[in-house]
């Protein structure tokens, strides 16, 4: 095993003293990589309030996609996060709400309010700047795009 600054092979990796984090924990990658999907942390934060219906969901995060909401809601399942309750009525509810694995994120979530109030500004988030130095496709298609803004328009 080992046992550096930079990299931690034990399952656990301790927090609690700034002294002992490392540079990098499997197991904080993986739940950084679980919570931090675009969109799953909106998600959560809805799903702390209780028992909610897929359409109380989407009508409390704007701009989330009925497809992109079923995706993370299976994801979050498949994580043991989120559990998925079929009411036979007519019409079938379909209900959603955390596990209890999942209602321990609520000190994650709030946590990451507080810093969001304190740090982040209110609106949209902010874009990110693209190099257009690299050469891959990804960088020339910015690069047109960029240069197609640059150019007065036509008519």
């Amino acid at each position: 095993m080992r046992n550096n600054r930079y990299m931690n092979d034990e399952t656990v990796c301790p927090a609690s003293d700034p002294e002992q984090i490392t540079a990098f924990c499997p197991a904080y990658h993986r739940a950084v990589e679980v919570i931090g999907r675009r969109w799953t942390g909106a998600i959560l934060r809805v799903l702390l309030s209780g028992e909610i219906r897929f359409s109380d969901i989407t009508a409390a995060v704007p701009g989330l996609s009925d497809r992109l909401l079923s995706d993370r809601l299976k994801e979050l399942e498949a994580e043991g996060i989120v559990t998925r309750t079929v009411i036979p009525a007519t019409p079938v509810r379909i209900e959603y709400r955390l596990t209890e694995k999942g209602r321990a994120l609520h000190e994650v979530v709030a946590a990451v309010s507080t810093w969001a109030e304190t740090w982040q500004p209110a609106g949209p988030p902010a874009t990110a700047v693209t190099s257009l130095d690299s050469g891959s496709a990804t960088d020339d298609a910015a690069r047109r795009e960029s240069s197609a803004l640059a150019q007065p328009a036509t008519r």
